[in-house]
């Protein structure tokens, strides 16, 4: 696949501000090209097809997410990752509908692409937030797991600093009960 060329952002733009809030179903071509005052023509001659276009989406959506991880690997505290991930919206509304919609492959493989990138970007400021610096491993379990959750949560309403400092709060006040727990004997069945 080509690079993107300048003529070709305002379809990948629109397309991708459209995926984010709408998911893969509102991706249609009379829509897109009447949001981007351009024929349908247009959009075939760069794309040929829906396919083709969203293979882009999720190729723009890759390069976002290397700019995304390159500004929250340089996060020093919360309030910095927040202001990051309230920049971001959009990108973190795309990537739920790729969770959302990942019994598609391609869908599923950008998103786990994604997460990885980014998840090896905040490891650092993430371990710190959570007071789990002692431990990369159980801070990147929890990660893992809050990004599953994360990404039932969010909306376009949610994503502002307070719901965002909310939610961060609240994975801090978890991992400090349990590490109030200390060592616990785990389930092992009844037995």
């Amino acid at each position: 696949m080509n690079e993107i060329t300048p003529t070709q952002m305002p379809w990948i733009s629109e397309g991708y501000r459209v995926f984010a809030q709408e998911g893969p179903s509102g991706l249609k071509v009379e829509r897109l090209a009447r949001q981007v005052n351009k024929n349908k023509s247009s959009f075939y001659h760069h794309f040929a097809d829906l396919e083709v276009f969203t293979n882009f989406l999720l190729r723009y959506h890759l390069l976002r997410a290397d700019i995304i991880a390159e500004k929250e690997s340089q996060c020093t505290s919360m309030d910095a990752l927040i202001e990051v991930l309230v920049e971001h919206k959009l990108d973190l509304l795309f990537n739920r509908q790729l969770r959302i919609h990942r019994q598609n492959k391609d869908f599923a493989t950008c998103f786990e692409q994604t997460n990885q990138h980014v998840g090896n970007a905040i490891l650092g400021i993430w371990a710190s937030m959570l007071g789990l610096t002692e431990n990369s491993y159980l801070a990147a379990l929890v990660l893992k797991l809050s990004l599953e959750n994360f990404y039932l949560q969010i909306t376009e309403e949610t994503l502002n600093p307070q719901w965002l400092s909310a939610y961060f709060q609240q994975l801090q006040e978890m991992v400090r009960e349990f590490k109030k727990m200390g060592d616990f004997v785990p389930f092992n069945g009844g037995q």
